[in-house]
């Protein structure tokens, strides 16, 4: 679980989150679990039926309680393009004539 991802808060995390009070929220931090007794703040942006966000919130949950919906995509590096000072210096090394 990681900032991005949606969660299901249900009843599973808390009772007030039972029946149609349960809700999609979309991470934004993830707090420290209590060690002792497994519960999370969680900071997120609560979803309508469309994805859209509506409200941000910050909830005391049972961890095990949370399911996750969507994970975020993991982050592509892009590889890096050389640049043309780079090659011209290249073609001077090699005792090419260098191309504006």
């Amino acid at each position: 679980m990681r900032p991005g991802d949606v969660v299901l808060i249900g009843a599973a995390c808390s009772v007030q989150f039972s029946g149609d009070r349960a809700l999609m929220l979309r991470l934004v931090s993830i707090g420290e679990t209590d060690p002792y007794n497994d519960w999370i703040w969680l900071t997120g942006y609560v979803l309508d039926t469309k994805g859209l966000a509506t409200a941000k919130r910050e909830l005391y949950v049972l961890r095990a309680g949370l399911r996750t919906q969507r994970r975020t995509a993991p982050e592509r590096v892009q590889p890096r393009q050389s640049s043309s000072r780079v090659t011209a210096w290249s073609s001077l090394q090699l005792g090419e004539p260098a191309h504006p």
